[in-house]
């Protein structure tokens, strides 16, 4: 409990510890972590950047599919955020792709210390097949199930109303899971996330 509370006023403290394909490449030390996946335009390392006020922390590409390993950022000393490959991006080679989807596989179920998973939609869009794969993969194996609709500030306040829906329809969400409109632009469901990331 003290963990999470500590981190819910500030994130005072971020940085970069390494990347990783396989299982041995991960951290060893045991700290929670909490894992960030979406398709590839979605906009994570953005929305990292933006709930740790660094500019340039999770490194922003103007081509989508770069990210191709699991990134591990530590926060205050306490917890990882975790930024898995971006999936879905359509001029990457099928045999690639299945490689990102083993990759994201295998650390959900070979991950003990991971405790949340945030799922990325855009919020202007209904979600994909690969989406709804995405969060298939996350309730199977036993995590909670946070979505996050990236990109909120770019559509007026009925269209997130319709498009929230939308979403919660097509990846099958229940009532009580957590569905967070985010833009890192105004900062727009910041607050909200910390909250719900950090607590115990």
């Amino acid at each position: 409990m003290l963990l999470w509370v500590e981190l819910m006023n500030e994130i005072t403290k971020s940085e970069f510890i390494t990347s990783a394909v396989l299982p041995s490449q991960y951290p060893v030390d045991n700290r929670f972590e909490v894992a960030f996946v979406g398709r590839s335009n979605v906009g994570k390392s953005t929305l990292i950047n933006a709930l740790t006020n660094r500019r340039k922390l999770a490194k922003v590409s103007s081509t989508p599919g770069k990210t191709r390993l699991i990134n591990f950022f530590l926060i205050n000393e306490k917890i990882y955020i975790v930024d898995l490959p971006g999936y879905g991006y359509a001029k990457v080679s099928k045999v690639e792709q299945a490689k990102w989807g083993d990759i994201i596989q295998r650390y959900l179920l070979k991950r003990p210390q991971l405790k949340r998973v945030v799922l990325l939609v855009d919020s202007r869009h209904k979600p994909t097949s690969e989406d709804v794969i995405m969060r298939n993969w996350i309730k199977h194996y036993g995590y909670e199930t946070i979505v996050v609709c990236t990109k909120s500030d770019k559509i007026s306040k009925t269209e997130i109303i319709k498009n929230n829906r939308i979403i919660r329809e097509t990846l099958q969400l229940d009532e009580n899971e957590v569905l967070i409109n985010f833009s890192s632009t105004t900062k727009i469901g910041k607050d909200k996330l910390l909250e719900i990331l950090l607590e115990d």
